[in-house]
């Protein structure tokens, strides 16, 4: 199966944060006065009632300090990942970059692989959470041009869960098990995508891709099934304004392939009429 190009949106950079952060604030201040106000008041009817708002205004700047720590972390962190995509995007050439170039390449794709790994290690170091999980998706792929078992591995371990990195990890083992000739398994981690309410991938692609494996599998009206439900879905489909929706690069593939093994069923979808370019 031909593998696909897979683009990275941009991630967002840190935003400046002050290296100092100081909690004796007006915040501070202004629950000061109210907890010693409220003394005031409740004063001979209960001190239990001023612990309690003293202990709850002491949790508020805790809570008001971790925030603030986790912001500046996550921004870090996101901002490492974006320079570790860059890496894992750079070119593989020999050829020198004229003079002036800042352009990063690299010679061979194991001393790319090897330079993103190392990049999105460093992400995952400056925190957890969803950020570090998209860096140890990104260093499974990486890891299939020098460690393919390992990367497997890694891939098999983050394709459990339950988030949006882990659909990509399943999507992404479904395609090795398929490039291994691992029918089986790759048409099962597709199907478990493809009943899944996911809106990370097309279901679109995981049905064509599902449909490619059923051939491999020689499960032909299977595959035709994908294959037309692909194609009838993208003639069907419509703009905001009515007009016939533009057929998708994965749509034409899937009529190319459900004109090979069932042209009858092919001709029963008639052909998008191309857009006008003058219009109505």
């Amino acid at each position: 199966m031909a593998k696909k190009k897979r683009r990275f949106g941009p991630v967002e950079g840190a935003e400046e944060q002050p290296k100092d952060v100081k909690y004796e604030d007006k915040f501070q201040k202004t629950v000061g006065r109210g907890v010693e106000g409220l003394g005031k008041a409740v004063e001979g009817r209960g001190r239990t009632i001023l612990y309690l708002i003293g202990a709850l205004a002491v949790v508020g700047i805790i809570i008001f300090a971790i925030a603030s720590w986790s912001r500046r972390s996550s921004a870090e962190a996101q901002t490492a990942l974006g320079q570790a995509i860059e890496i894992a995007q750079a070119r593989v050439t020999s050829v020198p970059l004229p003079a002036g170039s800042t352009e990063k390449t690299f010679k061979t794709e194991k001393e790319r692989a090897e330079a993103a790994i190392a990049a999105f290690q460093k992400v995952i170091d400056l925190g957890s959470g969803a950020t570090a999980e998209k860096a140890k998706y990104f260093i499974a792929m990486n890891k299939l041009a020098i460690d393919r078992p390992g990367a497997i591995a890694d891939l098999e371990a983050l394709s459990q869960g339950t988030s949006d990195t882990a659909s990509l990890a399943k999507f992404a083992l479904a395609q090795v098990r398929t490039d291994d000739g691992q029918f089986d398994q790759a048409a099962k981690l597709y199907e478990e995508l493809a009943a899944a309410g996911d809106p990370v991938l097309s279901k679109e692609t995981i049905n064509f891709d599902l449909a490619g494996v059923y051939q491999k599998q020689n499960k032909t009206k299977e595959a035709a099934d994908l294959y037309y439900n692909i194609v009838k879905a993208a003639s069907e489909a419509k703009t905001p304004e009515g007009d016939p929706a533009p057929q998708s690069e994965t749509a034409r593939s899937a009529r190319e392939k459900l004109e090979e093994i069932a042209p009858d069923r092919a001709k029963e979808i008639a052909e998008p009429e191309p857009p006008n370019p003058f219009g109505n």
